[in-house]
């Protein structure tokens, strides 16, 4: 009954919400003598603490409508051009002249952690004028009707490969933290059978390739218990009236409290340093805090199937990296990737993956000769900044894209073979 009290408190704290925003609205008033007191200001500020602390964040968007490319400002259109139960695939079109030799296809495989794919909103929006960008757009597991059936890692394997034989050859996939083992995975499924269509290169971001490396609490948690106890303590029934109603999952909003949780402090001081910003008018350093906490705090709902399957399979047994990953029926082997580029990024203080996490893949794929491979270590960032920030920007994507370009394979045209999923 967990997630229905959840509801039911959202439910009842609405007109709260309502009349703290009227009042705020009313003492941020310029008409009104009080706006202009210390007084005024602070009650204007609780108020709005208030109501973003008790407000359930919708799915955010992209926002994205225009990059530069060689110099020139270049309109974007997103366009949904595959879908399947689970998963949209979003491209960003671009206005591009006509002739223009094409840059490098990219897949921008997004976790499926709880938070919504516009968490890469800025590693998207940094690649944009170098490559042709299409992401995965996870759907939010309590919008999902039963009637679509279950999702599981197995699943989350297919959707890639499906999406990869839909794009065609010479693409480059970039996983980023939680796809980095299904993107490894699918590639060494797609490698095994020889399949034209395997990614030119892969690129994993502070993916969690091997937990035994430097474990962190997120990696320590999923050892301590066994998967009973997952299931039996945070997996529950979406309420009524959901259109996933009765689906079973693993609510974002626990998921978003255990990590909170992590750096509790840090979201005090925060919040503490929003309430002075405002109260001092200080416009600039409230919009930053509500831009990062609009994203940060939208959650969405994973499948029970899905959430259960990766802890154990990934935190647990340490499957893929001890060779032992199974993938319906057929043994995952990293070492029969031989033609596709591998590209590892960390960060140096990252809490979520530790380092050396990542880095794994470059140990249990041993066939991919040394002049397709690379690893790079990012100093001075956390898990967010391997793929958002200035640091990415400045000193991560233009490897990125250097790598990705000096392994295109630029292949003649092959059959698609499209298996699940519809074309848009």
């Amino acid at each position: 009954m967990f997630y229905q009290l959840y509801e039911m408190n959202h439910a009842m704290m609405a007109p709260w919400r309502t009349a703290a925003d009227a009042m705020r609205l009313a003492f941020k008033n310029p008409m009104n003598p009080v706006s202009h007191t210390y007084f005024g200001r602070a009650a204007a500020a609780g108020l709005e603490v208030f109501e973003r602390a008790t407000r359930r964040y919708g799915k955010p968007e992209f926002g994205l409508q225009e990059t530069v490319v060689d110099g020139q400002p270049v309109m974007i259109r997103e366009k949904i051009v595959w879908r399947a139960p689970f998963c949209n695939l979003i491209h960003f079109e671009r206005s591009l002249a006509a002739g223009r030799e094409p840059d490098p296809k990219v897949l921008l495989v997004a976790p499926m952690s709880g938070h919504y794919a516009t968490l890469l909103r800025g590693t998207v929006e940094a690649l944009l004028p170098h490559a042709d960008i299409y992401i995965t757009d996870w759907m939010d597991a309590r919008m999902v009707p039963l009637s679509e059936g279950t999702f599981d890692l197995d699943d989350y394997i297919d959707y890639v490969i499906q999406v990869l034989h839909f794009l065609g050859p010479d693409t480059h996939v970039v996983g980023v933290c939680q796809p980095a083992v299904p993107v490894l995975a699918a590639t060494a499924l797609m490698e095994a059978e020889n399949d034209p269509l395997s990614p030119a290169s892969m690129t994993l971001m502070g993916g969690p390739i091997d937990t035994r490396i430097n474990p962190t609490g997120v990696n320590q948690l999923a050892e301590q218990r066994p998967v009973e106890w997952f299931r039996d303590n945070v997996i529950m029934p979406v309420p009524w009236p959901q259109p996933g109603f009765m689906r079973m999952v693993y609510p974002g909003f626990l998921q978003l409290s255990g990590f909170m949780s992590m750096n509790l402090d840090r979201h005090l001081i925060a919040h503490k340093e929003f309430f002075a910003h405002l109260v001092k008018n200080d416009g600039d350093a409230a919009d930053k805090h509500r831009e990062f906490y609009d994203e940060y705090l939208a959650v969405m709902d994973l499948t029970a199937e899905f959430y259960l399957q990766t802890v154990q399979v990934v935190f647990m047994q340490h499957a893929l990296p001890k060779g032992e990953m199974i993938h319906r029926g057929k043994r995952v082997d990293p070492t029969a990737i031989r033609k596709v580029a591998l590209l590892t990024v960390e960060g140096e203080n990252d809490d979520i993956s530790g380092l050396g996490q990542t880095q794994a893949a470059q140990t249990i794929c041993t066939n991919i000769p040394e002049h397709m491979r690379q690893h790079y270590v990012q100093p001075d960032v956390g898990h967010y900044g391997v793929f958002n920030g200035s640091r990415f920007r400045r000193e991560i994507a233009p490897r990125i894209v250097a790598f990705q370009r000096e392994h295109s394979r630029h292949a003649k045209p092959v059959k698609r073979v499209i298996k699940g999923g519809k074309s848009a």
